[in-house]
């Protein structure tokens, strides 16, 4: 057993998961042990002003470090930090990184989002799908979200676009953007149909939940369902409606729009949601690199 460790530095959340990696039988499992979410919202400080504030930075730091004491105790073989789209546009981001480092002896990478984008793909969901269908991946964050598209079992495409649910709350996602970005969809989806979409980060799986879906498709018609239920409530009333945290009852109305968004512009009548994210994929990319020195040994 091998034992993993991936901190995802997100615009409306932090995450830290802690993984198990069993290889049994020629097959690979990966069980998560723990995952903690902290919802910091280091995009609100961002988007509006372009740096993450004292406070919040502060706040930052010690969750950095609660997460660094977790990871001694739970003794991973290698582990990784992967910072995202608000700690790419803080202009104190760097800064903010070196401090921590200083601090909790804990290395941050800030990463673009095309690595975002290829580390979200080292999941590998494509290789339990069937090779002869298209796929088309869709991780929705709180700064950004991206889309790689799967033709029979290969990579077509992958783009980051500056679409996320805290932009969107705060009225930082043009109209100009939102149409590039559906016309990226439209246009790389032309010749790849029938999609089915592939659905990642923590409102699609909050919107899988709600549904009561467990292991089955989500239509594009009860999506469309529940978003039109909830953007007709306040966030009190969806948290009452709902039993939602309040960082969640106000972005999973942003996250079901641009899911919908990107669903009709491909064409798209259902979407799979495996429950899986950026922090999985860390944990994914660790372990091939730990056999690949393995093998070289």
């Amino acid at each position: 057993m091998y034992r993993y460790a991936a901190i995802d530095i997100g615009s409306n959340a932090v995450r830290l998961l802690l993984c198990n990696v069993v290889e049994e039988h020629g097959a690979t499992h990966f069980k998560k042990s723990e995952l903690i979410r902290i919802p910091l919202r280091l995009g609100e400080d961002v988007f509006n002003s372009g740096k993450i504030t004292s406070a919040r930075s502060s706040r930052f730091t010690k969750t950095m470090h609660a997460f660094k004491l977790l990871i001694d105790v739970f003794e991973p073989i290698s582990f990784r930090a992967c910072a995202t789209a608000s700690m790419r546009e803080a202009l104190n981001g760097d800064e903010l990184v070196k401090h921590v480092q200083k601090e909790c002896g804990l290395k941050i990478d800030i990463i673009t989002g095309k690595e975002e984008a290829e580390l979200i793909y080292s999941n590998h969901i494509e290789e339990e799908l069937d090779h002869n269908q298209s796929y088309l991946y869709i991780d929705v964050g709180g700064g950004s979200t991206e889309l790689t598209l799967f033709d029979h079992g290969s990579c077509i495409a992958s783009q980051s676009f500056n679409i996320g649910t805290l932009r969107w709350l705060q009225g930082k996602s043009s109209k100009e953007q939102w149409e590039e970005f559906k016309s990226w969809v439209k246009q790389v989806s032309a010749n790849h149909g029938p999609l089915t979409a592939i659905g990642s980060g923590g409102n699609i799986n909050k919107i899988f939940k709600m549904l009561g879906k467990k292991d089955k498709p989500l239509s594009f018609s009860a999506l469309k369902s529940l978003y039109d239920e909830m953007k007709i409530h306040t966030v009190e009333e969806r948290m009452e409606i709902w039993g939602l945290n309040p960082d969640r009852a106000d972005v999973i109305v942003p996250a079901a729009k641009i899911f919908l968004g990107v669903m009709k512009a491909a064409q798209i009548e259902e979407i799979i949601v495996p429950q899986i994210g950026l922090a999985d994929g860390i944990i994914h990319r660790l372990h091939e690199q730990h056999l690949q020195l393995l093998q070289k040994k």
